[in-house]
């Protein structure tokens, strides 16, 4: 469906005076709508709670009253199921990167910025659990992937060498995400700096009583709960 949406008002910018559609006007409103319907289905696929889903699926304690209370893979590992740790990581990271690159297909360019900020926002506030969800790791790894994989690749490097040296997930988070704008920079593409430095922004808020913890020297340790 989101398929025919995209493709529709493709064509629709593409056409001169058909479907109401005039060269100038009718480009930048098409280009308005399909930056609402890739935020909008960014959103859609960013709000999927897949941590919450997994555990009930699976019969474990009710994730949001264990640990931090988070949806996230960090919190799933404290049930005890490694697995559905694991599965909750790929499909939280695969939604960023899913939602980026249709928007990508049907619409190149700024669209595929708008739908990563969409997919984001998704995973830290998702409508069908009164806007309470995680704090984005995962799901902003995913749309960096799809927007620039070097710059992926770095993250996941950053994020390797902080938790081995430091032994909490939260510093490794806050350390790579804050680093992704400025390799985006480096790399020549403005726009997605400025779109992931906003994101990091948003994901160092979510950290917030992660780094008091840190702060305090309390945070819990990679695998320890």
């Amino acid at each position: 469906m989101w398929g025919l949406i995209f493709a529709g008002l493709a064509g629709c910018g593409a056409a001169t005076g058909k479907l109401g559609c005039s060269p100038r006007s009718g480009r930048n409103g098409i280009a308005v709508l399909q930056s609402l319907f890739a935020f909008l289905f960014g959103y859609l696929c960013g709000a999927i709670p897949f941590g919450l889903v997994l555990t009930r699926a699976a019969g474990t304690s009710d994730l949001r009253a264990i640990g931090s209370g988070n949806i996230g893979a960090t919190n799933v590992l404290r049930t005890g199921r490694k697995d559905l740790a694991a599965l909750t990581l790929l499909l939280d990271l695969l939604k960023g990167t899913v939602a980026v690159l249709t928007a990508a297909h049907f619409a190149p360019g700024g669209p595929m910025l708008i739908a990563a900020l969409g997919a984001f926002l998704g995973h830290l506030f998702p409508v069908w659990i009164k806007f309470k969800g995680g704090k984005g790791v995962a799901t902003f790894l995913g749309c960096l992937l799809a927007v620039a994989w070097p710059a992926a690749l770095v993250f996941a490097i950053v994020w390797l060498a902080a938790a081995f040296l430091t032994r909490t997930s939260s510093t490794a988070a806050l350390a790579a995400s804050a680093l992704s704008p400025i390799v985006l920079a480096i790399m020549g593409q403005t726009g997605a700096a400025l779109t992931f430095g906003a994101m990091a922004i948003l994901l160092w808020a979510k950290h917030r009583a992660n780094i008091a913890r840190l702060l305090a020297g309390t945070e819990a340790r990679i695998g320890k709960s």
